[in-house]
């Protein structure tokens, strides 16, 4: 199993975190998605073989802007 952190930013209520979480969900070897709009925080529990940017590019596809470090 493999944890991925992902800064938000566009998450502003419990509704914008349900829809990161049920986007990410639908993704093939992700395990759980806890997303908390108060921090920006993502955190992806998957399976190895889950990408870091195909995570990302979800996000973004549903209209939320990824941070990068």
């Amino acid at each position: 199993m493999k944890e991925t952190i992902i800064k938000v930013e566009g998450m502003v209520c419990n509704g914008c975190e349900n829809r990161v979480q049920n986007a990410l969900k639908n993704i093939e070897g992700v395990e759980n998605v806890v997303a908390d709009h108060t921090t920006g925080i993502v955190t992806v529990t998957s399976k190895n073989e889950v990408e870091e940017s195909v995570l990302k590019e979800k996000i973004e596809d549903i209209g939320f802007e990824v941070k990068e470090d």
